[in-house]
């Protein structure tokens, strides 16, 4: 690259003026923006928003995931800088893609954040926006899902985990990361008989009426034959992704607070995401990230390449007039 070429890429974080198109930029330098994405507060014509939720107070084991929205976007830097592989068109061009920054909260104040996040995606939501968040423990998808209702109605669920996170609470002021889709249903936010959780390896007798396709039956049937049950159960409703990267085996995403053996491999899970294309969905997020733990990075890294692959599943159903 010479130095003419190098004059025309000042940071596009800050100076890009379309929202559209790729960026070869240096990728250790720069903002951290996702994607090399623009940073912006203004929505104007955004097809989606990227925005980091940076909150672990409601981990039941280890924490850390709070640092793990800014790990995600440094790890999304080392993706190629053109299309997408394995899509037959490219989001980064077609769509309107920004960085929305992060949710600003007082962390001492942890009853008033679910009402912070609540306002936060609505504000993205009713500027005609689908939002992408970058956690953060998984306890965010619990408000965030009821910004979604109430623009949808009750939403079909499609959750990567290893847990079911269904354990029964009936506090529903409590803050825990294990227990809000048992009050997601509970209140209505989540239609159990649509929804589906995927790569479940650990015990929970009361499942709500949600379908499992626990980890040993996404080995042994694939994962392709998976994300067409997938696609079975939530037909055309409305539906929200949520991927906790512990859903991924220890051995692929070791940076994680609730680490359980025998979950998906990465390439499972690529193969997954990518064949759930044609699905009604609204937005999603990628949790769990927990860099502390994991020296190498490959665990952010796995949770950028989620999060693309959830801008792509946005982008498909939008160009297809979703």
């Amino acid at each position: 690259m010479g130095l003419e070429d190098a004059k025309e890429q000042v940071d596009h974080a800050f100076t890009r003026e379309d929202l559209r198109g790729l960026t070869n930029e240096n990728t250790f330098g720069g903002a951290l923006s996702f994607l090399r994405r623009r940073y912006t507060k203004d929505l104007t014509g955004v097809d989606i928003a990227v925005t980091g939720i940076p909150f672990d107070q409601a981990v039941t084991n280890r924490p850390g995931t709070r640092l793990g929205p800014r790990a995600i976007r440094e790890a999304s830097a080392l993706q190629a800088p053109d299309a997408v592989y394995g899509w037959p068109f490219d989001p980064l061009t077609e769509m309107a893609i920004v960085d929305y920054g992060d949710l600003a909260f007082d962390y001492a104040n942890i009853s008033a954040f679910p009402t912070a996040l609540i306002d936060h995606i609505r504000g993205i939501l009713n500027s005609g926006a689908a939002s992408i968040a970058l956690g953060g423990d998984h306890y965010i998808s619990f408000p965030i899902l009821k910004a979604y209702a109430e623009k949808y109605g009750p939403m079909s669920l499609i959750q990567v985990d290893a847990h079911t996170d269904t354990w029964a609470d009936d506090n529903m002021e409590r803050v825990d990361h294990g227990t809000m889709f048992y009050k997601a249903v509970k209140m209505g936010l989540v239609d159990p008989a649509r929804s589906v959780q995927i790569g479940i390896r650990t015990h929970n007798e009361d499942t709500l009426g949600v379908n499992i396709i626990d980890a040993r039956e996404v080995h042994e049937i694939g994962a392709a034959e998976v994300a067409r049950r997938a696609k079975e159960i939530v037909g055309d409703h409305p539906t929200y992704l949520t991927f906790d990267i512990d859903g991924l085996d220890p051995a692929y995403a070791p940076g994680t607070g609730t680490p359980v053996w025998g979950g998906l491999t990465s390439a499972q899970a690529a193969v997954l995401l990518r064949d759930l294309a044609g699905i009604n969905i609204k937005g999603g997020d990628v949790v769990e990230v927990s860099p502390p733990y994991d020296t190498t990075g490959a665990t952010a890294i796995a949770g950028a390449h989620v999060a693309t692959e959830l801008c792509c599943l946005l982008a498909w159903r939008l160009r297809n007039g979703g």
